[in-house]
């Protein structure tokens, strides 16, 4: 490493240039990462927070609430177990219009009085009395106040705000929860008869949950897959990070080929005076380590900079340490194979040239 590391010094400009596309694409895969996090989080949050650990959808509807409809003959079996709490609850999507015309969209939750779906405690009490909304507190920040009346467009049903929660969002669209029967009222006026979108269940990981005919039991995680635009915003999050790793590893290749070209009578005048084939690809494969990693820490640092400025803003951004930390390892890994493309030229150095090029 002796050689590579004075190399490096005395060559830094194609070293930093290498060194700062490798750092742009790092910095590019943790940003996609931070912004692949807020998509779900904004997608999911309010599913995810939800204290339950199971499902009970109808049979067929792909985990989508829009899809399944029960009533209270699939909810009784599992009222009359005693290892499993299980609530009614009913999602859907609303528009709604603020007395200054302002017009906002709401995930819409139905969860019984006293059910253990409720998010908070002074929630829970807001939805036993007067029909009303307890709204994500994302949208305080907007200017609606508690008192405010929100008219539900569709139906012009008036409700008024009870209160505000940490309630995330669904589908990208703020949480409000309101109780079960404001929530049958709202979907199908006079016309409920006890019908709601899902059961949640609570109960221990050995617990056996059987469904019963025309239903299917999912898990919470399984159910995110149900979220509007989940599947295809984590599928093509995904698919571009993979393809910068290829980037990155044709890149790095690319560089490495170049480079040994260009020494190849230093690398011949290495094994004329003794140097291994070992050596030699230690000693290539070192080098360009040490700009992977620098290159790549950079890349990261920065990013993680930017998304300190982001987070906080209507961008969906959340940069996770792991997720970040775990793309940012996988660029280095891919980085190296990359260099394994051209190590055989290295070792395949011939001495003699040396000795040609002393003539």
């Amino acid at each position: 490493m002796y050689l590579a590391l004075r190399e490096l010094r005395f060559a830094r400009g194609r070293f930093a240039l290498v060194g700062t596309v490798i750092a742009l694409v790092a910095m590019l895969t943790t940003m996609l990462s931070g912004l692949a996090n807020g998509l779900v989080d904004d997608g999911i949050s309010g599913l995810r927070r939800l204290p339950m650990t199971d499902l009970v959808l109808q049979q067929g509807s792909a985990e989508t609430f829009s899809r399944s409809t029960l009533t209270d003959a699939d909810l009784a079996p599992w009222e009359g177990r005693d290892d499993v709490d299980a609530s009614p609850l009913g999602v859907s999507f609303v528009n709604a219009r603020t007395d200054g015309g302002k017009t906002i969209d709401l995930a819409l939750y139905g969860v019984p009085a006293g059910s253990f779906l409720a998010p908070r405690p002074d929630a829970e009490g807001a939805l036993e009395g007067t029909p009303g909304l307890v709204l994500s507190q994302e949208l305080e920040d907007e200017g609606i106040e508690v008192g405010d009346e929100l008219t539900v467009v569709g139906v012009d049903e008036r409700l008024p705000v009870l209160g505000f929660t940490y309630a995330g969002s669904y589908g990208h669209v703020d949480i409000a929860f309101t109780s079960l029967e404001t929530w049958q009222h709202l979907l199908y006026g006079d016309n409920a008869k006890g019908r709601f979108s899902a059961i949640a269940l609570r109960a221990d990981d050995d617990t056996t949950l059987e469904a019963a005919d025309g239903t299917e039991v999912v898990t919470k995680e399984e159910a995110y897959a149900g979220s509007p635009g989940y599947a295809g915003e984590t599928q093509t999050m995904s698919m571009i990070r993979w393809f910068l790793l290829v980037i990155s590893a044709l890149i790095v290749g690319a560089f490495f080929i170049v480079w040994t070209m260009q020494r190849s009578r230093q690398i011949a005048l290495l094994k004329a005076l003794g140097a291994s084939r070992s050596y030699v690809a230690r000693d290539a494969l070192g080098q360009l380590a040490v700009v992977l990693v620098l290159a790549t820490a950079v890349g990261g640092g920065v990013a993680f900079a930017l998304g300190g400025l982001i987070d906080g803003t209507a961008v969906p951004f959340r940069l996770a340490l792991v997720p970040a930390v775990s793309a940012l390892v996988l660029l280095v890994v891919v980085g190296l194979l990359g260099c394994l493309a051209g190590i055989r030229r290295v070792v395949a150095v011939d001495p003699a040239m040396a000795l040609r090029a002393a003539d």
